[in-house]
């Protein structure tokens, strides 16, 4: 008999439940991206649409300062830990006899379970045990450690939809490793390395936690001075930085979801006879 499909429909309340959690995630995102817009120096006052304090946003050298060390923190974390994530993956899913596989993905995998909190407080300490204070390189370190295992998991997911058979065949027709790597591998891994990368870029531009630990004087990232701002209360300027870096994240995001699509989940084309 076939077993029917669960209709999540039928279940009493788990609809309205659903929407309650709904709007009490992102109830509070659109208020603030509202907000954004509000002329008014009082956050809670609506007075008119405005884009003012973007204009004011834009014309900070301080906020414009912290923007530029994450942009710069961002691009050389996701770029090294890409570099690291794509060797990984094909030793993980193509290296034959790999027994410390199940250690391996544990380990790199950790920094997704452990409490950012900790991960955060161990850098610091470890940057002080060496004695190393080398501000936005400091950053970069932090962040690449954190990010590799976003940018490795789609990757890893992506080589697994594929399969060997390619590379087995391109090995059939006497290509070397080198270039079946350069010329098949690469090609096909493509959507999983950008959506890699864009997952690593997101998480490290919006990292609070672990830049508060380990930045230092003139490597403020923009997050850690949103959070120095707050300190004085909600400001429009607060909203509209917060704004900007929800809409890049979700348009970011939107893309990784984009090429993280399995292959052949895309509509099919309409005929006509």
């Amino acid at each position: 008999m076939k077993k029917k499909p669960f209709a999540w429909q039928h279940n009493p309340g788990f609809g309205t439940f659903t929407w309650a959690v709904m709007a009490f995630l992102y109830i509070p995102l659109a208020v603030l991206f509202v907000y954004s817009f509000n002329a008014n120096r009082q956050v809670t006052v609506w007075s008119h649409f405005s884009f003012k304090w973007f204009a004011v946003v834009a014309q900070d050298a301080n906020i414009r300062l912290c923007a530029y060390n994450s942009i710069i923190v961002a691009v050389a974390a996701t770029a090294i830990s890409v570099a690291i994530a794509i060797p990984a993956a094909l030793a993980l899913e193509r290296g034959p006899g790999f027994k410390g596989r199940a250690l391996s993905v544990g380990l790199i995998t950790m920094p997704l379970v452990v409490p950012e909190i900790v991960t955060a407080i161990a850098t610091l300490i470890f940057f002080s045990t060496i004695g190393m204070a080398n501000g936005l390189l400091n950053l970069i370190i932090a962040h690449t450690v954190f990010c590799i295992p976003f940018a490795l998991l789609p990757i890893q997911a992506r080589l697994q939809a594929l399969g060997g058979g390619f590379e087995d065949a391109a090995r059939d027709l006497y290509g070397t490793e080198w270039r079946i790597f350069r010329r098949i591998t690469v090609p096909l891994l493509m959507p999983g390395i950008i959506s890699g990368a864009v997952l690593a870029f997101v998480i490290s531009l919006d990292d609070f936690l672990i830049s508060f630990m380990v930045s230092s004087s003139g490597s403020t990232t923009l997050p850690v001075y949103v959070y120095g701002m707050m300190r004085l209360g909600v400001t429009p300027e607060v909203n509209a930085i917060s704004t900007i870096l929800l809409v890049a994240s979700a348009a970011l995001a939107a893309l990784a979801f984009v090429f993280t699509r399995p292959p052949g989940s895309e509509a099919p084309a309409k005929t006509t006879n």
